[in-house]
């Protein structure tokens, strides 16, 4: 008589933690928004089970956002200059008091009403990302060819499907952020970096669709970020998975030398350059290999 199947749903996110969240929310000249968002994380919260306490970075406002937050009874920590959307955030995380970490903005466009999708992942992972992939998105048109492609980019170099690399609501382990706080850059690519850092390091990362409201207030987005975004992207996956990017190269460099080279014994005539294109694809795939080597020893070391 055969036994019945037992099925186990293994959990690989790390050990549970206490449900005790630090919410940081970087804020630069939002004295018009950040109350009303502060209070409606708070009633969230409050309702959620979970023990919570609040972190605004005024990350050298000049409009009063520092006394508006402070009105709502949250943490302040105020800079006199700006610094820069990731160095609030890692402000905001390095005085954290709780095991996981929520982030948002104080502009308006993640609603609070999201957050409890997210905490009731948390068991079981290591980071919970609200994907802006809901039934209501408003991202403006001029900015979603350029996300579409940057996602498919480092969709393609991680080896994953990542629905959303840069959305500003998630929660995170803390010791994740600290485990790589060394690579995450001072400005908007703070997110894209630990959604790249995670990803390429087989940490549980859960996305849940979530809706995205337009923006209050005037956008602080440079004009060339998407390509800041792209060179990040190509940056951080040559620390932890070079061979996605330095294969391609080399086999371009390869295939081109051997159409060359082709042609080249077709006219009875070979170039340098057939040549070089051959003995180069050779060389990046060396410089690929060694690359490897090196961030395997560098990740294995911490």
């Amino acid at each position: 008589m055969s036994l019945p199947a037992r099925i186990e749903e293994i959990s690989e996110g790390g050990l549970a933690l206490p449900h005790a969240v630090s919410v940081v929310i970087p804020a630069n000249n939002e004295a018009a928004h950040v109350r009303e968002e502060i209070d409606a994380v708070r009633a969230v919260l409050e309702r959620s089970g979970w023990e919570y306490e609040i972190i605004v970075v005024d990350d050298g406002s000049t409009d009063g956002t520092a006394e508006r937050a402070a009105e709502s009874g949250a943490r302040i920590l105020r800079r006199r200059k700006n610094r820069g959307y990731g160095a609030a955030l890692k402000l905001g995380i390095a005085h954290a008091r709780h095991g996981w970490i929520l982030i948002t903005d104080a502009d308006g466009t993640y609603p609070a009403g999201e957050i409890p999708r997210l905490l009731a992942l948390a068991d079981g992972n290591d980071m919970v990302v609200g994907a802006r992939t809901g039934e209501t998105v408003k991202i403006q048109l001029a900015r979603r060819p350029p996300k579409a492609f940057l996602n498919w980019l480092a969709s393609y170099l991680a080896g994953q499907k990542l629905p959303d690399i840069n959305s500003g609501l998630r929660l995170m382990r803390t010791d994740l952020v600290r485990r790589y706080e060394h690579l995450l850059p001072s400005g908007f690519s703070f997110t894209t970096t630990i959604t790249l850092a995670a990803a390429c390091n087989d940490h549980m990362v859960e996305y849940v669709p979530i809706n995205y409201m337009a923006r209050l207030g005037a956008s602080k987005m440079r004009p060339r970020a998407a390509y800041d975004f792209t060179m990040l992207i190509l940056r951080t996956i040559v620390f932890f998975n070079p061979l996605k990017v330095f294969i391609p190269l080399g086999t371009l460099l390869a295939l081109a030398g051997l159409a060359k080279l082709g042609y080249d014994i077709y006219k009875d005539n070979l170039s340098e350059s057939a040549v070089l294109a051959l003995l180069g694809a050779l060389i990046v795939w060396a410089v690929g290999m060694l690359a490897d080597q090196n961030a395997r020893i560098a990740t294995s070391r911490r």
